[in-house]
């Protein structure tokens, strides 16, 4: 995952207000959400989110078959281990191509199909071995350089990623190889090197005029220089080739959001997970647009669908938190969620302030998250980047925390007639749902450092020949 760009900004208008931190989504979907409150002084803006998948997802990776020289016992190892894979199987297949290798240590599809189940199984240390075993014996072996490519990338040691894919493009015949070529532009591209990466997509259509990746890379190079219609123009080409190609839905969604234009970016972020249930920058792109709008129950859904797929990870950990935070005001229960998933993104990035001082916010919607409200609070306190006016309004707020833990817990109220009561409005203090944000409200792309970066843009980790 790609650590935050950060960004410090003051939100909020009339008030002291929290200062916050900005990141990117997918490729610097840049929209801005006010998180409903309660009575108390609080931050009001939820960070734009970016993941690291935004990144776009890793492809699913494919066996390659056994070449047809195989000795008999050696072909149906081969075949039964392949079977074992498709079944989900993952153990049993990589002990069948452990024992191809045994038996004919040359088999590099052997050797390579163990990469593949040991990235499945996160393994990436016994993957990259693997790999790099293939690579000893065929160093132009294109879905072992493919794909040792992409987990170098993945690292971020993007020399190591260049030098791997122009080693394998020196083979001969290999020069114009699409899969070498499109991996190279997008690592070319991660590291900021867009001529580069615009020379090495160029180079695939020298050979292959209608490739989809070629196109959606110089579609990707287009955007990072805020050349957004010719972005646009450049995707379109890619899905006329490529039609089902949910990371093109994405791209043209990030592209009419920079022209103004919501409404066709909330299509084509439909559209990707139409096409892929699995594709996680959609989700993310989606919650993000949901945030915007206030929509904090839509934001919830979609961040959680991203959870589902991406466990475990911080980032979207993080913007799942920022959705349920926003529902603290009609939900105390909700602020407690939101308080765990901050901790959640504490365990892996202890010091990150957004987390630390969003925990704190977030517990103190209820008492029983008093007391981690106060532990919480009194460390965003503590941080650099909190200022004098919010070290005062924390100050304040853990008095007031204080002061009601002495005091012993109301009793609860006897339940009324239907109909009898208060408004829920007026229940919490409030004056109903606020109102959606215009066009003004979203902040403008921050340039090509923040390109999304990963494999959906052509090529990279594609599924091997």
């Amino acid at each position: 995952m790609k650590p935050f760009r950060i960004d410090s900004f003051q939100v909020g208008a009339g008030k002291t207000q929290m200062t916050w931190f900005r990141s990117l989504l997918v490729g610097s979907l840049a929209l801005t959400a006010a998180c409903a409150s309660g009575p108390q002084k609080k931050q009001t803006a939820a960070p734009e989110v970016t993941p690291p998948a935004a990144q776009q997802p890793v492809p699913e990776q494919k066996l390659v078959p056994p070449p047809a020289q195989k000795s008999g016992s050696a072909q149906s190892a081969f075949a039964a281990a392949l079977k074992s894979y498709e079944a989900g199987d993952l153990d049993g297949a990589r002990k069948g191509f452990e024992a191809v290798v045994d038996e004919l240590p040359q088999s590099l599809n052997a050797q390579f199909n163990l990469g593949v189940i040991a990235e499945r199984q996160g393994r990436p240390d016994d993957a990259r071995v693997a790999y790099e075993k293939v690579l000893l014996l065929d160093p132009a072996h294109v879905p072992a350089v493919v794909n040792l490519g992409v987990m170098y990338r993945a690292q971020g040691r993007l020399d190591e990623a260049i030098a791997l894919f122009q080693r394998a493009l020196k083979t001969p015949g290999r020069e114009y190889d699409a899969s070498l070529l499109n991996s190279l532009s997008i690592t070319y591209r991660v590291a900021g090197k867009l001529d580069e990466s615009e020379a090495a997509a160029r180079r695939v259509l020298v050979r292959n005029k209608d490739n989809p990746g070629a196109y959606k890379n110089l579609a990707h190079v287009a955007y990072a220089r805020e050349k957004y219609r010719l972005a646009e123009l450049l995707a379109g080409n890619a899905r006329k080739h490529s039609e089902n190609d949910p990371a093109l839905y994405n791209l043209l969604g990030m592209v009419y959001l920079k022209l103004d234009d919501r409404a066709r970016a909330l299509v084509q972020f439909q559209k990707a997970i139409s096409l892929d249930a699995k594709f996680t920058p959609g989700y993310l792109n989606l919650g993000a647009l949901a945030l915007s709008y206030r929509d904090y129950v839509g934001a919830e859904r979609s961040f959680g669908k991203a959870a589902e797929l991406e466990p475990g990870s911080p980032d979207v950990t993080l913007y799942l938190a920022w959705a349920l935070d926003g529902q603290k005001g009609r939900d105390p229960k909700k602020g407690l969620a939101a308080g765990e998933a901050f901790e959640k993104v504490l365990a892996t990035r202890s010091d990150l302030p957004e987390a630390v001082c969003g925990a704190g916010w977030a517990y103190a919607s209820d008492r029983a998250g008093w007391q981690k409200a106060i532990a919480f609070l009194d460390r965003c306190k503590g941080l650099e980047t909190t200022t004098d006016n919010d070290k005062q309004m924390i100050t304040a707020k853990v008095q007031g925390l204080q002061n009601m833990l002495k005091a012993p817990p109301p009793e609860a109220a006897p339940a009324t007639a239907e109909g009898d009561g208060a408004p829920a409005d007026e229940a919490i203090g409030g004056g109903g749902a606020q109102p959606a944000r215009g066009a003004e409200d979203v902040a403008p792309g921050q340039g090509s450092d923040v390109a999304p970066e990963g494999d959906a843009t052509g090529g990279a980790g594609a599924p091997p020949e």
